[in-house]
């Protein structure tokens, strides 16, 4: 198996996971990472997993704001030149062929730090998200709760990341609140020289850490992008402990910042996974993933939603 994802350089040696690098690909001819591709994917997703709005939209977007587009998930790929539209699709590995893609390019990078396979190099909750972008079109500020190689396929896209230890740009309570409710965040323009700006083209990529923020803008063609994700044990931990503190503090009871209280923090992150293995058989229909998201991160949490239904077409219910 060639190397998908070309990672032996020197910053990868001395930045990965910890900080982001540049990186290139051989993904960008993969067919199916194609608009005919894209557009039969969106047929066999479920409509949870398929998010679209406007991409008119600014870098410290109100999500309440969102402007949308009146256009099915279909017609948004068939027209994504003139569309005005960004699109992702969510947890592609859930189909075999993007699952052989996702894990193909991260075992390149697994055997890059000396190890056999995915798996040994810790490599847990392999997740790929596929996003289509008309021209002109902007991803709000945000963090993601994940690893992440971001991959270009098509078009060039501007990416703009920033040091998630810059207390100034990020603070423990927004953290938590753009992991448990909603990810878009404020941009200060006074950040922008902070960070590190990345014009990527086909071929070329970036590594983007756990909880790093970051906005990202297309240019002149449409796009798409690849964002191949996974989590460690620490990170998965991690996650849950803010979202425990999330839950109480909606109930009324402050939480301390992670790290304050490490056996109380232990406590919680063992009550959050042995809810997440209680509830992870009822995953398999869309309509209770809509219900748990209710009910562990608040009504808000299925925004994507439209008067009640999944912005995409009603899909199959496996998930």
């Amino acid at each position: 198996m060639s190397s998908l994802l070309h990672v032996q350089n020197q910053e990868f040696q001395s930045h990965f996971p910890l900080r982001p690098f540049r990186i290139s690909h051989d993904l960008a001819g993969d067919p199916r990472l194609t608009l005919p591709a894209i557009l039969e994917l969106v047929g066999k997703l479920p409509g949870d997993r398929i998010e679209y709005n406007s991409g008119k939209v600014g870098i410290s977007q109100d999500p309440s704001t969102t402007p949308l587009v009146d256009l099915t998930p279909d017609e948004v790929i068939a027209r994504i030149e003139t569309a005005g539209a960004w699109m992702v699709l969510k947890r592609i590995e859930v189909e075999p062929a993007y699952r052989d893609l996702l894990e193909d390019a991260l075992t390149s990078v697994a055997k890059a730090r000396g190890h056999k396979s995915v798996s040994d190099a810790g490599f847990s909750d392999i997740q790929g998200f596929l996003f289509a972008s008309s021209p002109n079109s902007t991803t709000p500020f945000h963090l993601d709760g994940e690893d992440n190689f971001f991959v270009q396929i098509h078009g060039d896209k501007q990416f703009n990341v920033y040091d998630n230890e810059d207390r100034a740009i990020l603070s423990e309570d927004l953290i938590e609140h753009s992991l448990t409710r909603h990810r878009n965040m404020t941009f200060d323009p006074a950040f922008e020289n902070r960070g590190m700006h990345n014009s990527l083209k086909p071929g070329e990529g970036l590594f983007v850490p756990y909880l790093w923020p970051h906005y990202v803008q297309t240019k002149e063609s449409y796009s798409i992008s690849l964002a191949i994700t996974w989590k460690s044990r620490a990170v998965k931990r991690r996650n849950s402990l803010y979202l425990a503190n999330s839950l109480l503090r909606r109930r009324g009871f402050p939480q301390a910042a992670p790290g304050m209280h490490r056996v109380w923090d232990e406590t919680k992150i063992l009550a959050v996974q042995m809810g997440a293995l209680a509830v992870e058989p009822l995953r398999k229909s869309e309509r209770l993933r809509k219900s748990i998201r209710a009910l562990v991160l608040g009504k808000r949490a299925n925004y994507y939603y439209r008067n009640g239904k999944a912005a995409g077409t009603a899909k199959a219910e496996a998930s």
